[in-house]
């Protein structure tokens, strides 16, 4: 074949290169059809609205700086009284944002929210937290403005979850909590209906905030199903006690697979509430939280940071298992679960 053959070769080569590779380039740009179809967009932003109400003391701005602020718990007592609506964008995983509304619970103000702003406040709402003081000594008032803000979502966001925190329960005697934990569930649940809500006891002070929240943003996670069967095929593979998702920024538990039985069930929490803390300290060093191992006779745990968004823990009780190899075994699935994340923010965007 002669010199100017090959380069038309080649020539024609590239060409076919090109197009080819602007024809993938199109599949990913923002397009809108001629007709009257719902246009199409890649790496939409998907925002979830949520409603933090209480009465004015409760704790609703301690819990949020704490969760999404990266505050510690000492640090709160400086934070000021909520005036009216505080709007906060959280971004989580990528693409899903919160859009936080931490109402103001004076009483002038909530009286507002059913009234003027009642549309504006309780509409497009996903997640409605209600935030009880467990020392309150207004209960009935507590109690009344709790079902005029469920009158309010029933009207124009039905389709809303509902969760009520019962807060400050470090306030309380041990002996005490669960007694009265327990009444102010079945109280709240009898007044929520037709309504469901999920009760948590809930303190600054210790991993029940962290368990908490985790439980409601794991309602907010569209894909969180195909995450725990993709975390248990990952545990089944490298043979793992124990592994977890974790959110990059809050810490907060996103998904997890259990392979064998564990006695203590609010680990996840507190290792949340520790590795937070820690991240703070390095913070505060201007050094990064990259990884963390810690062993001793009986298990091996591995915290790596893991996506782009997540951080992972593996837990491994069989010593006979390297550190090596399971380091190793992380790094290879990271591809895996990048890419399952990238395929489930485009399928945000398609089902928008």
């Amino acid at each position: 074949m002669s010199t100017s053959q090959l380069k038309k070769k080649w020539q024609e080569e590239e060409e076919t290169r090109r197009k080819q590779e602007i024809k993938s380039f199109d599949s990913l740009i923002i397009t809108r059809s001629s007709t009257a179809e719902q246009p199409v967009q890649f790496a939409t932003i998907m925002k979830k609205k949520v409603l933090l109400m209480g009465k004015s003391g409760s704790g609703k701005t301690s819990m949020r700086s704490i969760i999404f602020a990266n505050y510690i718990a000492r640090d709160t007592s400086r934070l000021g009284a909520t005036i009216d609506v505080e709007h906060s964008h959280v971004r989580f995983l990528g693409n899903l944002v919160l859009n936080l509304w931490d109402c103001g619970g004076q009483e002038a103000f909530m009286e507002n929210y059913f009234a003027s702003q009642r549309d504006n406040i309780f509409k497009n709402v996903e997640v409605l937290i209600y935030v009880f003081d467990v020392e309150s000594r207004e209960l009935e008032k507590d109690m009344h403005y709790y079902q005029s803000c469920l009158e309010a979502i029933l009207q124009n966001s039905p389709e809303a979850r509902v969760f009520c925190l019962i807060h400050k329960m470090d306030l309380l005697q041990d002996d005490q909590r669960d007694v009265i934990f327990r009444e102010r569930e079945d109280d709240l649940k009898r007044l929520s209906k037709p309504l469901e809500c999920v009760c948590f006891r809930t303190s600054i002070w210790d991993e029940t905030l962290y368990k908490a929240w985790s439980s409601i943003v794991y309602e907010l996670i569209p894909n969180v199903k195909e995450l725990e069967q993709n975390l248990k095929d990952f545990a089944t593979i490298i043979d793992a006690d124990e592994v977890l998702l974790f959110e990059r920024a809050t810490f907060l538990v996103i998904s997890h697979y259990r392979m064998r039985p564990h006695r203590d069930v609010n680990r996840f929490e507190k290792v949340s509430n520790i590795i937070k803390q820690f991240k703070l300290s390095c913070s505060k060093l201007a050094a990064q939280f990259q990884s963390m191992e810690v062993r001793n006779s009986k298990f091996a745990a591995f915290i790596n940071l893991f996506t782009s968004n997540t951080y992972c823990m593996v837990i491994m009780s069989d010593a006979s298992i390297p550190s090596a190899a399971t380091l190793i075994n992380i790094k290879n699935a990271r591809k895996h679960f990048e890419k399952l994340e990238r395929n489930s923010q485009g399928h945000l965007a398609l089902s928008r």
